[in-house]
């Protein structure tokens, strides 16, 4: 488990944890995104439950920073896989849901 902040505009690489992942947004604005699904604006309160092995990155939106206590769940199945960084044409490529 962790308390996350990322500064406007800063996100993670692609990633998956073999054993799942909730965060847990406790402030400011973000983005989240499973690959080959639409961006979601991420913001206080909400909690995101990303399933075992699922291709995802998550950060802060463009104008705000963001917060979030991350935690991995059934860290004995692996620890996180880091993929390649999230390009800004990604970033940027809002269907917002």
């Amino acid at each position: 488990m962790g308390n996350v902040t990322f500064e406007p505009g800063a996100r993670t690489n692609w990633h998956y944890h073999p054993g799942g992942q909730i965060l847990l947004v406790t402030s400011g604005k973000g983005r989240y995104q499973e690959k080959g699904k639409a961006v979601k604006e991420l913001r206080k309160g909400d909690v995101i439950k990303c399933a075992p092995n699922t291709i995802h990155w998550h950060g802060a939106a463009p104008d705000s920073e963001l917060s979030h206590i991350a935690i991995s769940t059934n860290a004995g199945k692996g620890a996180v896989v880091w993929l390649k960084p999230v390009s800004e044409e990604e970033y940027n490529k809002l269907s917002m849901k």
